[in-house]
């Protein structure tokens, strides 16, 4: 093996991992969002930033990713932990500010499925409003109701759980 050789081995690597031609699964918020382009790495999801607003609703501005009021500063004029520029095209790491954010997540990289929980600094909402988040349950008939049918009643919610 000559010295040149690693540095071919190198170069072969780091134009493969510029972007990978298959698809990504994401499940977030009750939905399931297919992004074509993602940056390859084994541990982290890199979407283009055009993807993140359909990821999980943050969009990439200025100042950070955002979400409505929620802001998480992200250096954009240099390659950083949640942002990089790779084959002159931007990439936005999902799962570093998942990690930021305190947002629990799992991969299942054999079928590239990225799921995402709830966000814990939105679920303040409900706090701040008051209102309990709508939900659908079965009744007793096995009719499906939904806590919204009772807007403006008084309601007494009774859960049970057998652990």
């Amino acid at each position: 093996m000559t010295g040149r050789t690693p540095l071919i081995v190198l170069a072969a690597c780091s134009l493969g991992a510029i972007a990978s031609a298959e698809p990504v699964t994401v499940l977030y918020d009750d939905q399931v969002i297919a992004v074509e382009r993602t940056l390859a790495d084994p541990n982290d999801l890199w979407v283009m930033p055009v993807d993140l607003p359909r990821v999980n609703g943050f969009e990439l501005k200025p100042e950070g990713a955002c979400l409505a009021e929620l802001c998480v500063p992200v250096l954009q004029d240099r390659d950083s932990d949640m942002f990089v520029t790779r084959g002159g095209e931007p990439w936005f790491n999902v799962t570093a500010l998942a990690r930021r954010l305190e947002q629990a997540y799992t991969a299942d990289h054999d079928h590239r499925v990225w799921s995402f929980g709830e966000i814990p600094v939105t679920r303040n909402t409900f706090l701040r409003t008051a209102m309990a988040p709508d939900f659908e349950v079965p009744n007793r008939d096995g009719e499906l109701v939904r806590l919204s049918d009772f807007r403006g009643k008084k309601v007494l919610l009774v859960t049970w759980a057998s652990w």
